[in-house]
């Protein structure tokens, strides 16, 4: 290579390293201040580095085979700065894309036709008010969502975390031990931002979010009102009460509105995958489960294969991570096989995941088998969905369809897609899609189709569950640009 050829590229990274330091300013204010929500092809923006912003940007030309430059989309955000949009989520990536692909108009003009909506409407967020939410439990999901809710706080009138609820701990430092827990994770790293402790007032302040600390030995014993915390969606992340009756209680403690379990629920409990049946979510609904980590990774790619190519039946067979519930070594379990030591066994195990789609996708009632095994590694599973179809298929026209599905469809928050034949499971730590779908494992033979769908079991699932939670809440904003 010439020495010409190496100082073009030195130019070309260093031009887009400056576009992505520009954007950096523009997108924090955008949130702040508009609760404006920007992505890159579904990927969030929000406090990225500038090599995180750049890496996003490379991620396009992967699934998309179209180049998108940093100096692209530091243009879209330059003009989203001066329309005073109100709150809303908008994927700057697709609009570059989609602006580049027609010639009719300046790209003032095609934004502001893509945005009319929303645009003069950024005095919304300063009225609007911020809902409670308490986390009943503090385990691996519990502060997962606390990550969640803390970074997703913006100009403080969205979901707010107001106070976890846990039982007294035998430490005298109980409560350090608690922010240290949130602040260090070995599984998903450190906290992004600062945490602090007010032993007086017995809180955790996360990224300036007072988080009341409060012990109780029942979900019925907690005065809320008593902090402040009033009218509050209680995410029950336990999992020790699952039907009505149980949850029921945490209705009885004053300032609790409405609980959501993530866990499946039992009994008549409407069990939601976001993206597939939340229409069933209804105002006067109390009490909700958000399935199982399994159910949401399966059930929206299910449900897109079924409408495309009609399901006939399947067997679904799960390669779980290890969870809490397993003994580290060998050690007495009411459960057939989780008393032996998760670390060092693949454990043959039930899940009720391929029954579990039927409550939310009633259609594929009675077509699925199911079962998993444990694996020795501490987060991401697999799904592998093998399915008799209705037609003959071919491998390409699948991934062709999955891919296009995960990009420009009402299901690209939840079904995401790779074509690296290089992936394994930590590549998809942190993931918050519900499931993605590996190309390269793709196999099809006439009318039998084998998939296989990653799928972060702690993060993508709390993204699920934080997704029905504004819908419960009504903190719900438009998504642009508007899916066909």
């Amino acid at each position: 290579m010439s020495n010409e050829n190496i100082q073009n590229h030195f130019n070309d990274w260093t031009q887009r390293e400056a576009a992505a330091e520009a954007m950096i300013p523009l997108i924090g204010r955008l949130y702040r201040e508009n609760n404006l929500v920007t992505s890159i092809y579904g990927r969030a923006i929000i406090n990225q580095s500038v090599i995180g912003l750049l890496k996003s940007h490379r991620f396009v030309r992967q699934i998309e085979n179209t180049e998108l430059s940093a100096l692209d989309t530091l243009e879209v955000l330059k003009v989203l700065d001066g329309l005073n949009l109100g709150p809303a989520r908008v994927d700057i990536g697709k609009l570059a894309v989609a602006f580049k692909a027609q010639s009719d108009a300046s790209l003032e003009e095609f934004l502001k036709a893509e945005l009319a909506d929303v645009i003069g409407k950024g005095g919304e967020q300063a009225n609007a008010e911020s809902k409670d939410v308490v986390l009943y439990g503090f385990g691996r999901i519990g502060r997962l969502l606390a990550r969640i809710l803390i970074e997703k706080a913006g100009g403080g009138n969205n979901l707010r975390l107001r106070a976890i609820v846990v039982r007294k701990g035998k430490a005298d430092n109980d409560l350090e031990k608690r922010a240290s827990l949130l602040r260090r994770d070995s599984v998903h790293g450190p906290f992004e931002g600062t945490i602090s402790v007010d032993n007086e007032n017995n809180q955790i302040i996360a990224n300036g979010n007072c988080i009341q600390v409060i012990y109780s030995d029942g979900p019925d014993q907690v005065d809320y009102t008593e902090y402040g915390i009033n009218d509050a969606l209680v995410i029950d992340n336990t999992g020790i009460w699952r039907d009505e009756a149980g949850l029921g209680l945490h209705l009885k403690s004053k300032g609790a509105a409405k609980v959501l379990l993530t866990a499946p629920g039992k009994g008549d409990i409407k069990n939601v995958v976001y993206g597939i049946n939340n229409d069933v979510i209804e105002s006067s609904d109390t009490i909700l489960s958000a399935a199982s980590c399994t159910t949401n990774a399966i059930t929206p790619v299910l449900k897109v294969i079924n409408d495309e190519y009609g399901v006939v039946n399947g067997h679904v067979e799960t390669v779980h991570a290890f969870t809490n519930d397993q003994n580290l070594i060998d050690n007495y379990h009411k459960g057939s096989r989780r008393g032996r030591s998760a670390p060092l066994n693949m454990v043959i195990t039930e899940t009720g995941a391929a029954k579990a789609v039927a409550k939310a996708l009633p259609e594929m009632a009675g077509k699925l088998t199911g079962n998993a095994i444990r694996v020795p590694t501490p987060n991401v599973s697999m799904a592998i969905l093998s399915l008799n179809v209705s037609r003959e298929v071919t491998i390409e026209e699948v991934n062709d369809f999955l891919r296009h599905t995960s990009l420009h469809s009402e299901f690209s928050k939840q079904i995401d897609f790779t074509n690296s034949n290089e992936a394994v499971s930590s590549d998809f730590v942190g993931n918050r899609r519900a499931g993605i779908v590996d190309a390269q494992a793709t196999i099809v033979s006439g009318s039998r189709i084998n998939l296989y769908v990653w799928y972060d079991n702690e993060f993508g699932y709390s993204a699920q569950v934080i997704r029905i939670a504004n819908q419960m809440s009504g903190v719900e904003y438009p998504t642009f640009p508007i899916q066909p």
